[in-house]
């Protein structure tokens, strides 16, 4: 019996990631999906997450097919296709995520490869939540400036301060399974909820003090204790020099290189990316080069993923 053809509205050339041509932006001959999730109700410094998405994709729109570490063209190779935003509707907090979910796990149902372009890292539960059944063994590579486990943050649990915490309770994640790079703000129950859960933390302090050696990011990669990794990328894991339109900038971040160090090793690893999602932008049209650097982040993660 022939497979049931699977149609899907995506956006067209000019308002597309990449702004690729239709032969390779098309739905049913892409591999990949950028999925846009406009989510902003938490935000709790500075605001415009939920504009994020769609100045991402419109910076992408400047970026060179031809990725300068791997030397080929991704995006003519395996196809990728954009969809329109989710529409949440009223619903916000729990509702919305699952909303966010089920339209994740329809595309990994799909065969794509799925990146989820946030809004406030509230979402990130969502597709999480959505890789986990189909990956059982999968761990997760969590980059960020702040742990995000908090029980409940401003009224809510479901707000950006919290959604590791919901990855662990309502997900069920086992969180010896989670690696954090780039911590350097938390609360007393946060900072205990790591040591007793067995998540696997490398504070920014430490890899500065070089407590995990010259090699730091080996140390990342090799940590993770199962090969599929599934990547959430909070971008005020950067420092404010080179991320200055995040929400909550913090001090003693990373640059783009030595980040990228992080990726070349999890390749060395043998470490498998199965799915991400990048989150916690906040476009300043007068500082564009930062919404670049994030719509730069986006394919040459989607470069390592397929390299």
């Amino acid at each position: 019996m022939s497979k049931k053809k699977i149609i899907r509205k995506v956006l067209p050339t000019a308002s597309n990631f990449l702004a690729l041509p239709a032969e390779v932006s098309g739905y049913e001959k892409s591999k990949i999906v950028i999925l846009p999730a406009p989510y902003e109700k938490t935000t709790s410094y500075g605001g415009g997450t939920g504009k994020a998405p769609a100045a991402i994709i419109k910076a992408s729109q400047f970026v060179e097919f031809l990725d300068d570490e791997f030397f080929h063209e991704l995006c003519f190779e395996h196809g990728i296709a954009t969809l329109p935003p989710i529409a949440y509707g009223k619903s916000s907090g729990r509702s919305a995520l699952k909303i966010l979910q089920n339209a994740v796990k329809r595309e990994i149902e799909a065969g794509k490869f799925v990146v989820t372009i946030g809004g406030e890292h509230t979402i990130s539960t969502a597709p999480i939540a959505a890789h986990h059944p189909e990956y059982p063994e999968m761990s997760v590579l969590h980059f960020d400036a702040h742990s995000d486990l908090r029980e409940s943050y401003s009224g809510t649990p479901y707000s950006h301060a919290c959604f590791m915490m919901r990855v662990a309770d309502e997900v069920g994640f086992p969180m010896n399974r989670v690696v954090q790079v780039g911590i350097r703000a938390q609360c007393r129950e946060e900072y205990d909820f790591i040591k007793e859960s067995g998540i696997h933390t490398f504070y920014a302090t430490n890899i500065r003090r070089g407590k995990h050696g010259s090699n730091w990011q080996a140390s990342v990669a090799n940590t993770l204790p199962t090969n599929e990794v599934y990547i959430t990328f909070d971008v005020d894991y950067f420092d404010p020099a080179i991320m200055p339109t995040t929400g909550t900038p913090e001090p003693d971040g990373f640059l783009w290189n030595e980040t990228m160090e992080i990726f070349r090793e999890l390749r060395k690893a043998g470490k498998k990316i199965i799915g991400f999602d990048v989150v916690e932008l906040s476009p300043d049209p007068k500082q564009q080069h930062a919404t670049y650097l994030v719509a730069k982040l986006i394919y040459r993660m989607l470069n390592f993923a397929f390299a």
